[in-house]
């Protein structure tokens, strides 16, 4: 893999520094660099549809005399909302997305590594950074061993989020880690029918209704009591929040299936679609929520072939020898 052309998007406050040095690095090394910010809503979408014929060359004094015509590296804003719904088949204008942050700074950069179809590489400077990589070499460094292809991919799948609502509209979204529906009003809970392929399968007032993939699986849908499912498996999680019902167990159904949750004329609180905790949709009375699996994945670089199941252990600090474990069994005390 050749890399010459990065997007590097950071937590604006965690990584600020950090971000600096690395654009820095990077770009004495020759590397095209665009660095943004997480905090923005709109120039995301600007740095990743913009030709870079169009943006202007450096003249830092820092520059590397060969590198006065590389691509000069503009402090902006930016998230990845504005390319939530979006994909292109145009060449990409960039070769890798570098994300510095934690899990939310990734997923802001994902909608732009998908949209362009490249891969993503996280370092994690967040809190657990579950999607995130963590080395102790030079960031470029890595790049430079990247660009040899010294590394893995691994190929996530993510959802297609469709809101139908009662005034005809369809509002299309993905996500990478979960769609959820919830409730607008904090004292009351959502009316809402679960049907998948077609059947209705419950009904809930309930907080609100979590589809994962198996990479959100760790995440919200985890806080919920949704099981962890190996991300390399093709599935949805369906896990209810807080629901009153005789039927609230979470379910985790294949790839194949269609899930649609429809909030009930009962209901006394409109809802609302969240995908990934980054883009909101307002889904009123009467809407329907359909989420399938997407036809289009995120791919994430890893450093080396560590196995998921050592990552959930590290990551999570798993106890992996309980209190039924003792070196002096059989001792009396």
């Amino acid at each position: 893999m050749s890399i010459h052309r990065v997007l590097l998007i950071y937590h604006a406050i965690r990584a600020c520094i950090a971000a600096e040095e690395t654009e820095k690095q990077l770009r004495q090394r020759g590397y095209d660099v665009r660095r943004i910010s997480s905090a923005d809503k709109m120039a995301l979408k600007h740095a990743a549809t913009q030709p870079i014929s169009d943006i202007e060359f450096p003249h830092s004094s820092d520059a590397h005399p060969s590198q006065k015509h590389k691509l000069s590296v503009t402090p902006i804003q930016a998230s990845g909302r504005a390319l939530a719904s979006q994909t292109t088949d145009s060449p990409a204008q960039f070769d890798l997305v570098l994300a510095l942050g934690g899990d939310g700074t990734i997923l802001s950069a994902a909608a732009c590594a998908r949209y362009w179809d490249i891969p993503l590489l996280g370092l994690n400077m967040g809190h657990m950074g579950f999607l995130a990589e963590e080395s102790q070499e030079n960031v470029a460094d890595l790049v430079d061993r990247i660009s040899d292809g010294h590394f893995l991919i691994d190929t996530r799948m993510t959802l297609e989020v469709n809101v139908y609502t009662p005034d005809g509209h369809i509002h299309h979204d993905w996500a990478l880690n979960e769609a959820v529906l919830t409730h607008t009003d904090d004292t009351h809970p959502v009316d809402m029918v679960l049907a998948v392929d077609g059947q209705d399968v419950s009904t809930y007032g309930a907080d609100g209704m979590i589809l994962a993939t198996p990479t959100g699986s760790t995440a919200y849908s985890f806080s919920a009591g949704g099981p962890v499912v190996w991300p390399d498996t093709e599935a949805i999680i369906m896990a209810p929040l807080a629901a009153h019902g005789l039927f609230t167990r979470p379910l985790v159904v294949g790839p194949s299936s269609r899930i649609e949750v429809s909030v009930l004329e009962s209901a006394r609180t409109d809802a609302v679609v969240w995908c990934d905790g980054l883009r909101a949709i307002a889904a009123p009375i009467g809407s329907t929520m359909a989420v399938s699996v997407g036809t289009r994945s995120v791919h994430l670089i890893r450093l080396d072939d560590t196995p998921f199941s050592t990552r959930l252990v590290h990551k999570f600090r798993l106890p992996v020898r309980g209190w039924r474990h003792n070196d002096n069994r059989g001792n009396s005390q």
